[in-house]
């Protein structure tokens, strides 16, 4: 599946920004999709991923009550609200999908997703 995540931009600490990550090429229902994120220096994490189904969805600790995941397999889209920012909430973030349909694991893990888009930048300024 071809994917490409746009939304990101500049905003203030405590601002809001909503990503949305636009799937292609294949079916998009059967997949578990994720979140992750780079910033400069780092390595790539997992900031949060949402079941083939939409009924379940899994966060790192560090966005837990910040962020929501959510998606629309009618549209083939995936998004993540972002509330509540922090400067280190900047990175580069990457949209996801598990390498096989109706997949069930941690969900966490890099190797758990085959299908990468571009990235999209968020900066949070203090």
């Amino acid at each position: 599946v071809q994917l490409q995540a746009f939304g990101g931009g500049l905003v203030q600490a405590g601002g809001s920004l909503r990503l949305s990550c636009a799937a292609s090429g294949r079916p998009f229902g059967p997949y578990t999709m994720g979140w992750f994120r780079q910033a400069p220096g780092k390595e790539r994490e997992f900031v949060a991923a949402v079941s083939w189904s939409g009924g379940s969805t899994y966060y790192a600790d560090s966005v837990k009550g910040r962020f929501t995941t959510s998606r629309d397999n009618a549209k083939n889209t995936l998004y993540l609200q972002m509330n509540s920012l922090k400067p280190e909430d900047t990175a580069v973030y990457y949209c996801a999908a598990a390498g096989r349909p109706y997949y069930r694991g941690t969900y966490s893990n890099l190797y758990e997703y085959d299908d990468w888009g571009q990235g999209t930048q968020v900066t949070v300024s203090s």
